[in-house]
């Protein structure tokens, strides 16, 4: 049984929980190696306090699970069946009257699921296996230190990419297919999420959508991207100016700027997370412009693009070794445009590591 099943089933016994069922894929990935996008179609895992754990899958993706390294037993079916079944009649020959309490991801699961185990284990009472299953994969081993290092290279040269495809007329969405045709050159099948690509004032839209929106002299151009490498994600935001500026986007840009650094600079572990965003905030409200900052400063990054933690100004949990996330503060004018700055961000023993190397000096495009 892998280490990460072994710390799983020491949770369960300490909780006195009897059985987790686990059926995101993320979270399936996490725990088997196995990962694929199952659709509609049940894909979950059993864990026992007492017992191997089961796998359940489709038939059609039994042998990429042995070939991932699941060694278990593995309950398949086709599409024709009813999973459920199954299951109801592999859970009573492991006697499922001893099973009085059960974990699920109660974010996650839906309510149809919930009913079927429900029938099939009824009476048990339902806790939340969130909190365990965040707890484990907030820090990171040196395996996913390594793969987030490589995926944070290949966001940098998707920016790289877009940087050297402008040039007047091109809209966002040309400059967008280029950047994922060259990554996809590289091996990539899927980006983190959908690439984000503006031009002036749509970057003042913190969650815009890249449409044929031309180029042209003076507008901010905004670069939001990540790849998804061996199943782990990177993310990565840089602003430029293209062909010329004038003196208010300079200023959004240098406070941006400044307001990220200064979060930097304060990670390390034992600091509060929530004070890196007051850290960035403060600058931003100094500088005139916080309520143009709307978002928090950032997310936990690894299997899921966002993830656990929150790096947000209310969260009281503290920085430790092995934790990734992002930082990007922003700043969005409507009538302007806006700037991001973010960087993918390792805790270290003594500090931090910066993921993300590409240039965060205020760069014109000429």
């Amino acid at each position: 049984m892998n280490h990460r099943l072994t710390k799983m089933k020491n949770w369960m016994q300490k909780q006195e929980i009897d059985m987790c069922f686990i059926q995101t894929k993320e979270n399936v990935f996490y725990l088997t190696n196995f990962y694929t996008d199952p659709h509609e179609r049940l894909m979950g895992l059993f864990l026992f306090k007492n017992t191997n754990p089961i796998f359940v899958c489709p038939k059609m993706e039994v042998n990429q699970a042995r070939s991932a390294g699941w060694t278990h037993d593995i309950i398949s079916y086709s599409d024709h069946e009813n999973p459920w079944n199954l299951i109801n009649e592999t859970l009573h020959e492991l006697n499922v009257k001893s099973i009085k309490k059960i974990a699920i991801e109660k974010e996650e699961i839906s309510y149809g699921r919930v009913e079927s185990l429900q029938q099939v284990v009824p009476g048990a009472i339902i806790v939340s296996a969130e909190e365990a299953l965040n707890n484990l994969r907030v820090l990171k081993d040196n395996e996913e230190i390594k793969i987030l290092r490589e995926a944070a290279k290949l966001a940098d040269y998707g920016v790289k990419v877009g940087i050297d495809a402008l040039i007047d007329g091109i809209t966002e969405m040309e400059v967008l297919a280029t950047i994922e045709y060259e990554l996809k050159k590289k091996g990539i099948r899927e980006m983190s999420f959908s690439t984000m690509v503006l031009f002036g004032e749509k970057s003042g839209d913190p969650h815009g959508n890249p449409g044929l929106r031309k180029l042209a002299e003076g507008d901010f151009v905004l670069f939001d991207l990540g790849v998804v490498l061996e199943g782990y994600c990177s993310d990565i935001t840089r602003t430029l100016v293209y062909k010329s500026f004038n003196n208010k986007q300079k200023d959004i840009y240098e406070t941006v700027l400044k307001a990220q650094l200064a979060a930097l600079e304060a990670s390390k572990p034992g600091v509060r997370i929530g004070d890196l965003d007051r850290i960035a905030r403060q600058v931003i409200t100094d500088g005139g412009f916080g309520e143009y900052f709307p978002h928090r400063l950032g997310h936990g990054l690894g299997i899921n693009v966002h993830e656990f933690p929150s790096m947000s100004h209310i969260n009281d949990d503290i920085l430790r070794e092995g934790m990734v996330y992002t930082i990007e503060p922003g700043i969005y004018m409507p009538s302007i445009g806006g700037v991001r700055i973010e960087d993918d961000v390792l805790i270290t023993k003594d500090g931090h590591e910066i993921l993300t190397k590409t240039s965060k000096e205020f760069t014109v495009v000429s």
